[in-house]
């Protein structure tokens, strides 16, 4: 019996480091926190974007990964493509800008 419970045990922590383990992060993929985390980042600069009339949130994909924010997409001017990434900056979360936005 004892040797059972032992083996019961054994199994369970095993079960349990792999589940741990397959939740962390690499540097190439994210943590399941981190995913909703820039989830949450990505509906806040979507949700800025689109409160800004200078800006079409239709024209701008927002793509986030560990706190950077990749914007890309088509605008209609310089100006624009600006506004966006100085919007992106000050959502909170956000720890850097990729402007990938190309002007039409």
């Amino acid at each position: 019996m004892n040797k059972i419970r032992f083996f019961r045990q054994l199994v369970i922590l095993l079960f349990l480091t792999a589940l741990m383990a397959g939740c962390a992060g690499t540097r190439t993929s994210e943590s399941t926190g981190e995913y909703m985390d820039n989830s949450v980042i990505t509906a806040k600069v979507k949700a800025a974007i689109l409160e800004d009339p200078m800006l079409k949130v239709f024209q701008i994909n927002v793509e986030t990964f560990k706190g950077e924010v990749q914007l890309s997409g088509f605008v209609d001017s310089a100006e624009a493509a600006a506004r966006a990434e100085e919007i992106t900056r000050r959502v909170k979360g956000v720890t850097s800008v990729k402007n990938s936005l190309v002007v039409k």
